[in-house]
């Protein structure tokens, strides 16, 4: 697929004839827009743990089709042989990546459909399953959407914004999370100057952020990670919206590494701090951060990666977790599809979650 065409295709989808997971592999962007087929565990494992897709919903939604894809191969005479294999399959999808809190609540909603169908037909309890997965993707699009809708309202036209990783359209199923409020901005002629940090190491904002929101026409500029200082003692920026990958009930947030840093310097320059996050990423099970596995890659990722030679030297020690936490007291507000939350955020999600259950 020509690159120029990203935007028409689908981050996640799937082939419910052949019975494959269909992806962006975005581990070649943004030089090759590449739609790769996935069919087997492994398949889809590697594809979430190597970041071919990635960003906390659209792994939920890979999640979901793919323990469907699995289920669908299934071979067993009753009920129990089929769940226990059912359950393995599972367990090895959400080893893939440990932060993501979507990955395990995609895989565990579609669990529940399974034991909710066990006295069904092996026929009905696989449609179940099917559309089951087909609604985490559609939900997915009407939150991102409604998380747009209220962040937008936290900002005026011609505003600079500033964001980090990519929590955009290539990390849902449309319009992000952190980049809806752009997008919709950008359909209703609010003229945003984004600034992307580029995301070291793996350049996530380099390579699709910047791509993505330039490819739509958005106004935006691509800065390195420690430059976001300068930026914002200019003037340039008047908010921040960065995505997320867990949110604890305090309101302590994981994203991306870096993340952290960039709430840290809004804060010395009075810039709002906004967490884009669906509920499905709030864990209320967790009481602060310090709760929130952290990931931890390969040295290669800093020392070699992206480069032609190696930049470091060998056998120096490298230290490269995947995300980092930043602390409530940083973040000015969560943005969810239910309504903006303030401090104190545990009585803010409780909430947003009693809104939501009114919504069901």
């Amino acid at each position: 697929m020509d690159k120029e065409n990203h935007l028409t295709a689908e981050t996640v989808d799937i082939d419910l004839t052949a019975k494959e997971l269909i992806i962006i592999d975005q581990t070649r962007l943004p030089g090759e827009t590449r739609l790769i087929r996935l069919k087997t565990a492994q398949e889809i494992w590697e594809a979430i743990y190597l970041l071919k897709v990635r960003g906390a919903p659209a792994i939920g939604i890979a999640a979901a089709f793919g323990i469907y894809i699995l289920a669908a191969r299934i071979e067993a005479e009753d009920f129990e042989g089929f769940y226990q294999q059912f359950k393995e399959k599972k367990e090895y999808l959400n080893s893939s990546r440990p932060t993501a809190v979507n990955l395990s609540w995609a895989l565990n909603r579609m669990e529940q459909v399974c034991l909710t169908n066990r006295e069904k037909s092996r026929r009905e309890l696989l449609k179940a399953l099917e559309q089951e997965a087909l609604t985490i993707k559609e939900e997915d699009t009407q939150v991102c959407k409604r998380i747009g809708e209220y962040g937008l309202s936290l900002v005026k036209p011609g505003d600079g914004i500033l964001t980090h990783c990519n929590a955009g359209q290539l990390a849902a199923s449309k319009y992000g999370t952190a980049t809806a409020p752009i997008y919709l901005g950008q359909e209703r002629g609010y003229g945003f100057r984004v600034f992307a940090d580029e995301t070291r190491p793996l350049l996530q904002g380099a390579r699709l952020t910047a791509y993505e929101l330039h490819s739509a026409g958005v106004d935006v500029t691509l800065i390195c990670d420690n430059m976001s200082a300068m930026v914002m003692k200019n003037g340039w920026i008047n908010a921040v919206f960065v995505g997320c990958d867990r949110v604890a009930a305090n309101g302590d947030t994981a994203n991306k590494i870096g993340t952290s840093v960039v709430a840290a310097v809004a804060r010395q320059y009075g810039v709002p701090f906004y967490v884009c996050a669906p509920t499905s990423t709030i864990d209320m099970s967790l009481e602060s951060g310090i709760q929130i596995p952290i990931e931890e890659r390969k040295a290669e990722e800093v020392t070699e990666m992206w480069y032609k030679e190696r930049m470091a030297p060998e056998g120096v020690k490298v230290f490269n977790p995947a995300f980092d936490v930043t602390d409530n007291d940083l973040i000015t507000a969560v943005v969810t599809e239910y309504g903006v939350a303030r401090a104190p955020y545990r009585e803010a999600f409780e909430e947003i979650f009693r809104r939501k259950k009114l919504n069901s």
